[in-house]
């Protein structure tokens, strides 16, 4: 990840960004994570988060956020992957918030047969389902709109 000394596990710029967030400074907090997609736009924790930042007031961009980080990870994985992405394994976490995030995005946007398959998708890939999408997808199919709660 770039922004991450090796010799310094205390370093994370991800985290920092969090951090800065939660304590209301959001121009400082996306400007690292922006600084991460210009250092390497496959930094998919800063999509990720960048999506988390304005989904609640900006579900639109939260979507483009997102989708960049979800195609990324798409083109990394390849045409023909078929294997699984365990949440068990750290480094699949990234790819696996970003898809999650575009699906609740989609949903949001009541573009549901787009977040069906998303949520199939992550399904198959992590079937273990940490983030919980087998509870939310049943709604999804049946076109119910997306709720805070």
């Amino acid at each position: 990840m770039p922004g991450v000394d090796p010799d310094d596990f205390e370093t994370d710029p991800v985290y920092e960004a969090v951090d800065l967030h939660h304590s209301g400074n959001d121009d400082d907090a996306t400007a690292i994570l922006m600084g991460l997609c210009q250092q390497d736009l496959r930094c998919l924790d800063a999509h990720a988060h960048l999506g988390n930042f304005s989904f609640d007031t900006n579900p639109k961009k939260a979507a483009l956020h997102y989708e960049t980080g979800f195609r990324i990870g798409e083109l990394s994985l390849g045409a023909n992957f078929d294997g699984l992405l365990p949440w068990g394994l750290i480094d699949n976490r990234p790819f696996l918030r970003c898809m999650h995030g575009y699906g609740l995005a989609l949903w949001r946007l009541e573009r549901f047969k787009e977040a069906e398959l998303i949520f199939e998708r992550m399904l198959w890939l992590n079937p273990s389902d940490n983030q919980g999408v087998r509870f939310k997808i049943d709604d999804v199919k049946a076109e119910k709109p997306w709720t805070a709660d």
